[in-house]
């Protein structure tokens, strides 16, 4: 992988990398694997605070292209769209997934076989 730019953003606390990979004889790479090698681009960052954007293969050459942008905490990943979380949760370390209780949305099965005045339909 190849660091093709890098820019200081101060004001949103973080580090915008342009990269270009060139994947001879391999597949296109997974999003898990790009922000594996981001994050040896960038001394002391975590794949935690990694968000990986434009990831772009061009077709019939083994060349993928994008944009990471490596966090300095998670307070200031805040300005991300909810989808761009949702993308990356599956990798993230931190991210506990708690379940949530089901809830009823209309009535239970010996509901619906009664009607108001308790009589059967």
């Amino acid at each position: 992988m190849e660091k093709t730019s890098r820019k200081e953003n101060k004001l949103l606390n973080r580090v915008e990398i342009g990269f270009q990979w060139k994947h001879d004889g391999k597949a296109t790479p997974s999003r898990k694997e790009v922000m594996d090698l981001v994050a040896t681009l960038e001394p002391g960052s975590k794949t935690d605070l990694i968000v990986v954007k434009d990831c772009k293969t061009r077709f019939g050459q083994p060349l993928t292209t994008g944009m990471a942008f490596i966090y300095g905490d998670e307070e200031s990943m805040k300005v991300e769209p909810e989808y761009i979380h949702k993308r990356h949760e599956s990798f993230r370390s931190s991210s506990s997934k708690a379940e949530e209780p089901a809830e009823s949305t209309g009535p239970t099965e010996t509901e619906e076989a009664t009607d108001e005045d308790g009589g059967e339909q």
